[in-house]
């Protein structure tokens, strides 16, 4: 059951956390592509693969190499500058990068001058220290790289990702996020977090579908 707290939209769940949960049962790295907006406050049934709603399939995972040339880490203060609510977003509750939310993760990934890349800083909390919540903070920066944002919409079509280790409660994490190129609607991104030594934490790679 996703609880609605981890909301996207406002009557679904965020892509990432909802990736994310799946992931944990099929194992570290993974790759989950949704199928359906992930239902609220419902009953869902894995099968050990793929994720139902009764009998709509939600989402489906595999096992996964994720391999990715990763832009070099921003420091804390490059990506606390860069940082910048989206006041714009269609989503503003969403759990990951809604400026509406204080429970959130709050993670408003913006451009860095004379990087292609976006970033946002991320602090834990104590109890955001699961698999889940990584793959959600791999989730939203994605978005934001791919450029979209600002002349449509986007959702998170596919998501996959590796996680080295947790961050640590207090962590004074950075994300960023790049783009990995564009095929008409659909839209690419690499996306990684880094602990405070600079060391990797986890990264993504997703697929960004632009609405109609």
């Amino acid at each position: 059951m996703i609880d609605s707290r981890f909301r996207g939209p406002a009557a679904s769940g965020n892509g990432g956390y909802t990736c994310g949960l799946v992931a944990a049962c099929v194992g570290n790295p993974a790759e989950v592509t949704l199928r359906l907006p992930p239902p609220l406050e419902r009953p869902l049934r894995f099968d050990g693969r793929r994720l139902w709603d009764d009998e709509a399939l939600v989402a489906e995972a595999q096992s996964a190499e994720v391999e990715l040339d990763v832009p070099a880490p921003v420091s804390f203060e490059e990506a606390n500058r860069a940082a910048e609510p989206d006041l714009r977003s269609p989503f503003p509750e969403c759990f990951v990068c809604g400026h509406e939310r204080a429970d959130g993760l709050r993670i408003f990934a913006g451009a860095v001058p004379g990087r292609a890349v976006v970033a946002a800083p991320w602090i834990p909390a104590e109890d955001l220290l699961a698999l889940e919540f990584v793959w959600a903070a791999l989730d939203c920066p994605g978005a934001y790289a791919t450029g979209v944002p600002g002349r449509g919409t986007v959702v998170l079509g596919r998501l996959a990702a590796r996680v080295d280790r947790l961050p640590r409660a207090g962590e004074g994490c950075v994300v960023i996020g790049w783009s990995l190129g564009d095929d008409g609607r659909k839209h690419h991104a690499g996306t990684a977090l880094f602990g405070e030594a600079g060391d990797l934490i986890g990264v993504g790679r997703a697929l960004w579908i632009e609405a109609k």
